[in-house]
Formats: C-alpha cells, structure tokens, sequence
C-alpha cells in the first residue's frame, strides 16, 4: 500500500461516485445501529451487566448460551463498526469543506461541543453507557490529525490497538482481577436492577451513580474507538467505500484474515467472561477489530448484488437519522424495561430480550423510512446541525434545491 501513502489531499478527490455511495455508508451504519442495540440492550433489561456479573434469575443453559452468542458475534464488534463509520464519514466532511472553500474546523468543534452536550443528557437520563461524549473528545484528536497520511493514520491505529491489548495482557499475566469480589458486585446488580424498576428519579439516580465506573470502561473503548476512526479515516482517504468493486481483492483479504483470526479471538473473548476477564478481554480488544472489518467487507460486497440494493433501500433511511435512532433506542428501552415505562427490568430472559431489541429495531427501520420520505434529516440531525452551521436549516424534503 505505499503508493497510497502519498495520496492527494482528500478535497481534490471528491466525485460523484462519492455522492452516489453514500446510501452504502448509510446501509452500514444501520447495520451498526442493530449490532449496537443488541449489545446495549442487556444493560437496560438488568442491572447486573453494569456490575460485570450475570443476573442470577437468567442462569440456564438456554439463556447462557444466548449470551455467549452475543458476546462472540456483537460485543466489541459493534461500536468498533459504528467508529470506523465516524472516522469515514469525516473525509467526506473534509470533502465538503474543500468544495466550498471554508475551513473545516471551527464547524466540526460545534458539531463536537453539540455531540457533548446531548451525550452528557444521554448518559444522566436514558443510559449511562453513552458514547456520544467519548466520541466528541476523541473527535478532536481526529481533526488535528486532519492532514495524516494514510500511512501515519494506519501506523497509529494499529499502536493504539496493539498497545491497550500488551497494557491488559501485563494485567492478566499479574492476576488482576475485574471482579474481586463477586458476592458483593451481585449484591450490588441486586440494587441496580431495583433502581431500574423505580421510576424516572430513580432512574436518573442510578444512571449518575455508575458513571465514575463507565470512566474505566472508556479507558479502554476510548483508544479502540480512536483507533477504529483512524482506521475510517485511511479507508475514507481511499476511497474504499466509494469503489468497492475496484477493492474486491482487498476487501476479501480483509475476510479471509478477519474471520478465522476474529472468531478465534472472539471465543476466547466470550468464554473468557467477556469484558469481566482480563485474558478474554485481551483477546477481544486485539482481535474484535479484524472480525468488525471482516463484517464490513461481507456487507459492502454484499450490498453490490441486486438482492442486497434491496436491502440498502430498507435500511439507509435508518442510517441516515443514525443520531436520531441511536438515542431512541435508548428512550425505548428505558420505556420497556424500567419503571418509567413497563418495568420489565430483571424480568425478561435474554433470548426474549434480543427478541426485543429486533422489534425496536425494526420499528426503528419503518419510522426512518416515512420520516426520511418527508425530511431531509433526522430531528437530532436537524437540531446538530443547526447548532453546528449556527443557522434553521430547511428540513422538509420538499425545501430540497
């Protein structure tokens, strides 16, 4: 890949292939959103997963083995998806930019400021595991490093990774355990599970009550996350998504190292404990980014066939109110599963929870479509971007130029 290194500036590359490939990075998104939900979804219908221990009432086979599945095939893989996403699509607002001849950076900060705030109401309000505010950060870190090489953003990523995977393996191979104590940390679910079933104060409560832990957890997500943009951000400078049929070989390069290599370190990852193992752990955080790359390259390949523009036509409406869609889904769990709502919390199995999160999500997918029908963005889309550009912008689909 060292002839890509020394790659034009990304303004200059801009086409209308570009344009015309968008509905993929949309399709894909989507697909993130789902993979995300299916992840998130536990920490909303209990409140042990937050303490790192399963719920005791949800311990048969049936039931483990459906966490397993999760594990093996989401955790990890689905936010790792939705970053490598972010960091693509800020090529394209670098694209954008370079178009109009305005400089980039003072409008991407009020689109970071503006994702900070609604992740701190994310976090406080609907759930605590928000990662709007980490992206909003780490958002920065990607703009300064605006004019890399795909080269440089390649070399970093992969240090990011590999060095928080030599950090927690250091851990594991010291004994350190996440859980020192197991009695007390489900004596500890016990009560989060009970505030769950409270209504909103208690709700909020316990969500502002576990946020120092998700500190730790973003000790880990964060570089991953970072390291996914950049990763994004590499594919973005090569146009990878807006010529998938030029990059077939590359993209079934991708499959052929990512699936044996991820899968294998996802079964280590999921009958390790998953993120309550530092070994599993360790396997997971260096291997989850090859199965997610492995995921993207099946989906966009897949998206090219006749059968698959059929489902890009279902799903990008979803991917493009992604904003919109990632906080609903939180707004409707917190209605299904705590007080506020049904209070389902601790009382549904896990495979009639996945059940669930595919329900919300295909809900999800016809209100993206009859929203998108009618409006050029979603209404969190809407409102970020008015934020960001300092002005209304039209929203009815009919105000379209």
């Amino acid at each position: 890949m060292s002839h890509s290194i020394k790659d034009p500036p990304v303004g200059n590359r801009a086409s209308s292939a570009t344009l015309s490939r968008i509905v993929d990075v949309d399709a894909l998104r989507a697909v993130a959103l789902l993979l995300i939900l299916v992840v998130n979804i536990a920490f909303f219908a209990s409140g042990y997963p937050f303490h790192l221990v399963p719920d005791p009432a949800h311990d048969s086979w049936g039931d483990q083995v459906v966490l397993w599945l999760v594990e093996l095939l989401f955790a990890m893989k689905a936010y790792l998806l939705f970053s490598f996403l972010f960091g693509y699509s800020f090529t394209l607002q670098l694209d954008s930019a370079a178009r109009r001849g305005v400089d980039v950076a003072p409008r991407f900060r009020r689109r970071l400021a503006g994702l900070f705030v609604l992740g701190i109401l994310h976090a406080v309000l609907l759930f605590q595991g928000d990662i709007l505010t980490t992206y909003a950060l780490l958002g920065l870190v990607l703009l300064a490093m605006r004019g890399a090489g795909i080269g440089t953003a390649l070399r970093v990523a992969v240090l990011l990774t590999g060095g928080i995977g030599f950090v927690l393996a250091l851990a594991a191979t010291g004994g350190t355990q996440l859980v020192t104590d197991p009695a007390t940390a489900l004596a500890a679910g016990q009560r989060s599970t009970e505030a769950l079933q409270g209504g909103i104060g208690s709700v909020i409560t316990e969500h502002v009550r576990q946020l120092p832990a998700m500190f730790g957890t973003l000790l880990v997500q964060g570089p991953l996350a970072l390291s996914a943009f950049l990763f994004g951000y590499a594919a973005g400078r090569r146009r990878l998504l807006t010529d998938v049929v030029g990059n077939r070989q590359l993209l079934r390069r991708v499959q052929q190292l990512g699936y044996p290599v991820g899968l294998a370190g996802a079964v280590i990852f999921a009958s390790g404990g998953g993120t309550a193992n530092l070994t599993g752990l360790t396997a997971g955080v260096l291997t989850a980014p090859l199965l997610a790359a492995a995921y993207a390259a099946t989906l966009l390949q897949f998206f090219q066939t006749d059968r698959g523009r059929r489902v890009v036509a279902v799903l990008a409406p979803a991917g493009r109110m992604s904003l919109s869609n990632y906080l609903g889904q939180s707004l409707l769990c917190v209605l299904v599963f705590t007080g506020v709502g049904l209070g389902l919390a601790g009382a549904v199995a896990p495979a009639v929870v996945v059940l669930i999160a595919v329900a919300i999500y295909c809900v999800q997918l016809a209100a993206s479509a009859a929203w998108m029908a009618r409006f050029r963005y979603g209404p969190m889309e809407w409102l970020l971007r008015a934020w960001t550009e300092q002005r209304w912008p039209r929203l009815r689909a009919a105000d379209r130029a």
